[in-house]
Parts: C-alpha cells; structure tokens; sequence
C-alpha cells in the first residue's frame, strides 16, 4: 500500500513538473522528471502507444517496505543493495502488446550489458536464506511481471532491480510486440537512486 500511495504521489507530482523530452523523433519520446518535495527521479519512454516508466526507489523506502512484510533486516540490506525502481507499463494503443523482462537489457557507463535480476531469481535466493513463505509471497506481488501482455487501456506496475551500484547511471533497452511488429528502444541516462 505504501509503494502504491508513493507510485500516485509521484505521477501525481510529475504532471507538474515534466521537463523537455531529451529523445524525441516522430516515434519516440523520452520524458525525465525530479519531484520537487522528494527529488525522486522518473523517465517515461512513449513510442507508437506504449509507456515504460521508471520511478526511482530509494534504499530506504526498498527496506522500509519489505520489513513491513516479513522480511529480516539481512535479506532487506541484501534487496536494497541493489537499484530499485517502480516501473510501470501502459498499453494505449488500439492492439494488444506482449513484453518478457528476460528481454530487456542494461548498460553500465563501462558498456557491459546486463540481464536483469528477474522475480523468479529473487525468489530462488529467499527461499536458499530461509525467508518466510508469507514474505515470499508478497514480495512475488510486489515485483513487475516476467511475462505479460497488455489490451489497449491496459496497464501494469511492479519491481524491477537493476545490480549498480547507488547513484549510478545506466541505459535501459526495451523491447515489446505489438500486433506482428517488434519494437527495441533505449531509455539513457537512468539514474538509480541513493
């Protein structure tokens, strides 16, 4: 609930506070935002009818939510170690999209591209430290899906974990289908929170 009110509170500030778009073609639009109570950071991609949002998570407010469900301040220090940010996908198009997060790649400034840490390999380490079912369960929840596909209006938000170090900078290359056509863009220049 804590992380939903944040996610309003902070779109609900960034519509305030949008600056220039620092990508723009006919297609694509990349828009960053800083909340100005908070200093939260947020970069929206548009392209062709989609959205891909990414609001900063601070360390804090990553542990602050996990001790509230369950988990032990070891494993909380261990999940907010990494980059944790809100991310959120819309689906404004006429035609349903379909996107797989074991797709999406980032690139440190030293150019070496990642994976990312999926929910599925989060949950393999909880249940290896011995965290509670219970915990395990909300995490799950908490975290965006690996695999979705979204009708037009449609949207859906979760975690995502990036493994830089805070206050650090990376690019972010996603990808989604719409209809028969693949569409790959890049969000640069993504801040992880410190």
């Amino acid at each position: 609930m804590a992380l939903n009110k944040l996610l309003a509170l902070t779109i609900a500030a960034m519509a305030f506070v949008s600056v220039p778009a620092v990508a723009d073609n006919s297609r694509v639009k990349i828009q960053h935002a800083v909340d100005p109570k908070t200093s939260i950071e947020s970069w929206v991609l548009q392209d062709d009818g989609v959205e891909v949002e990414l609001i900063q998570i601070s360390p804090d407010q990553a542990r602050g939510f996990f001790l509230a469900r369950g988990f032990n301040r070891g494993d909380v220090d261990y999940y907010a170690a990494s980059c944790v940010f809100a991310t959120v996908v819309r689906n404004q198009s006429p035609m349903t999209i379909s996107y797989h997060l074991a797709d999406w790649r980032y690139a440190t400034a030293d150019s070496v591209t990642r994976k990312l840490k999926l929910k599925d390999d989060w949950l393999r380490e909880w249940q290896q430290r011995g965290v509670s079912k219970s915990a395990q369960i909300a995490f799950e929840w908490s975290q965006h899906p690996t695999n979705q596909t979204l009708e037009p209006k449609d949207w859906n938000q979760g975690m995502t974990t990036y493994q830089v170090p805070h206050g650090s900078q990376f690019d972010l290359t996603v990808k989604w289908k719409k209809g028969n056509k693949n569409y790959v863009d890049t969000i640069r220049g993504i801040r992880c929170a410190d």
